[in-house]
């Protein structure tokens, strides 16, 4: 095996920096944290839409790609993990116009403004943080996009993959969507998500789609889930 360049697994100084502070974050007791990042996410929702996901090219991208690649079959119940303004929940409910779709976020701001917009009836927004969200029922397929990173690394981490999970329906989808940098692996990836309960790497294998968008030269979107039920 050829090593791997240094610059691989160079990071750019403000990505290194973010991560340190949320990974300090996370060495807060969950409920404190929770507290912490509803304040951060409501400020920065003062203004709406602060990360231009209803028009940033590569955020359509990564929505259009999701929806392309999820396999083509039925879906009751759908929740959106860290869902903002509900962009993206939105394009579910209208996709799955049968399916029950529930948005979560801990930012009231961005729930605020994602439920002024016009809905189907069965779309819903909960604001709440995914350590402590105990829903109703399990869901069939479950969405979690660049999220994980702001709940820190180690415990933290391996916590909310194991409530991540804990949300599948049997048989269902847990789909993770984050960009993924140079040098890292879609398996690494997986493994920082892997949790006690199932999905399970040696049970339901990931079926790992990749995908490059337009203007994010260093790094690729990488969607991981257990793949279509047989």
């Amino acid at each position: 095996m050829l090593p791997r360049p240094p610059e691989a697994d160079r990071q750019p100084l403000p990505d290194l920096l973010h991560r340190a502070l949320f990974k300090a974050v996370s060495l807060l007791p969950p409920r404190s944290q929770a507290v912490l990042l509803r304040r951060y996410f409501n400020w920065w929702h003062r203004s709406p839409d602060p990360w231009r996901l209803r028009t940033d090219d590569y955020e359509q991208h990564k929505y259009a790609t999701t929806l392309r690649l999820l396999p083509a079959r039925p879906y009751h119940r759908i929740i959106d993990v860290g869902c903002s303004e509900g962009v993206f929940t939105h394009m579910l409910a209208t996709r799955y116009p049968d399916a029950e779709v529930t948005g979560v976020d801990v930012s009231e701001r961005a729930l605020d403004r994602a439920r002024a917009r016009p809905a189907r009836e069965r779309l819903t927004f909960t604001c709440a943080d995914l350590i402590s969200y105990t829903p109703p029922g399990a869901f069939d397929l479950v969405f979690c996009a660049e999220t994980l990173y702001y709940l820190g690394r180690g415990e933290r981490l391996r916590l909310a993959s194991a409530r991540l999970t804990e949300l599948v329906a049997p048989g269902g989808l847990l789909t993770l969507v984050h960009p993924l940098a140079r040098g890292r692996t879609p398996l690494h990836l997986h493994q920082r998500h892997d949790a006690d309960s199932a999905p399970r790497r040696d049970r339901d294998p990931p079926a790992v789609l990749r995908d490059r968008p337009p203007g994010r030269a260093r790094g690729e979107m990488t969607i991981v889930g257990p793949g279509p039920c047989p």
